[in-house]
């Protein structure tokens, strides 16, 4: 049998596109931990919410895009992004609103500021995403500043390495594979603590598993590891 060359061999695992999967996005489905019981008992608590702007502020992949999907789903929210023109102040007028990513996507400071009023103003609610925490936003217009002040914050952690193992398991189930619990204990010991790591490590795993015509092995999660960076080597 022919030793295939590294080069030819990595062109033939790029051959297999991202087969389409269902990800388990709803309440029953998400995984609660105490980093994200705060978030997670404000967006239940809705519509009695303890004012009508809630920020759920955490890191890339910590949960707060599977939080905002249940909310919007509960509470009909319309997705806005407040840019001048973009009529998000008459849809915060007409129903609950759902503002994603707030600080990596930006905003029209009078823009939001009008949404906010809207809310206030005829009794509903909205539901922004970001990194940071608002004082850390670039907001160069004062009223708003204060609006956003008066906002509930409710931030979500860093994950545990028990809560990872849930979500790597929850990962591979969603693409309909199931793994041996010592492959997925390896897998946490050895990876980027973020819920953003376990997503781009299973995807990894799951294509080069299918490329390569073979099961996820340890060896396979090793090379993977290797590949997307481990954080207890090399500082």
């Amino acid at each position: 049998m022919k030793d295939i060359p590294d080069q030819d061999r990595r062109r033939q695992e790029q051959l297999p596109l991202a087969f389409p999967y269902d990800a388990a996005t709803g309440r029953d489905d998400l995984l609660v931990s105490a980093r994200l019981g705060a978030a997670v008992s404000i967006v239940d608590q809705w519509p009695h919410w303890p004012s009508p702007v809630v920020i759920l502020a955490g890191p890339v992949g910590s949960g707060k895009s599977h939080l905002a999907a249940i909310w919007r789903e509960r509470s009909g929210a319309a997705s806005i992004h407040p840019k001048a023109g973009s009529g998000a102040a008459v849809l915060a007028a007409e129903g609950p609103v759902l503002f994603e990513d707030a600080d990596r996507r930006g905003f029209d400071d009078a823009e939001l500021f009008h949404v906010i009023n809207s809310v206030r103003e005829n009794g509903h609610s909205l539901l922004i995403t970001a990194r940071l925490w608002p004082m850390s936003w670039p907001v160069t217009l004062p009223d708003l500043r204060s609006r956003l002040k008066a906002a509930t914050v409710v931030e979500i952690g860093e994950p545990d390495e028990e809560l990872l193992a849930q979500v790597i398991v929850k990962l591979f189930a969603d693409r309909q594979l199931y793994i041996d619990d010592k492959l997925v204990g390896y897998i946490v010991h050895r990876m980027e603590r973020s819920l953003a790591a376990a997503q781009t490590v299973v995807e990894r795993l799951d294509r080069l598993a299918l490329a390569r015509g073979t099961r996820i092995t340890r060896q396979l999660a090793a090379e993977v590891l290797n590949e997307v960076g481990n954080p207890d080597e090399g500082g």
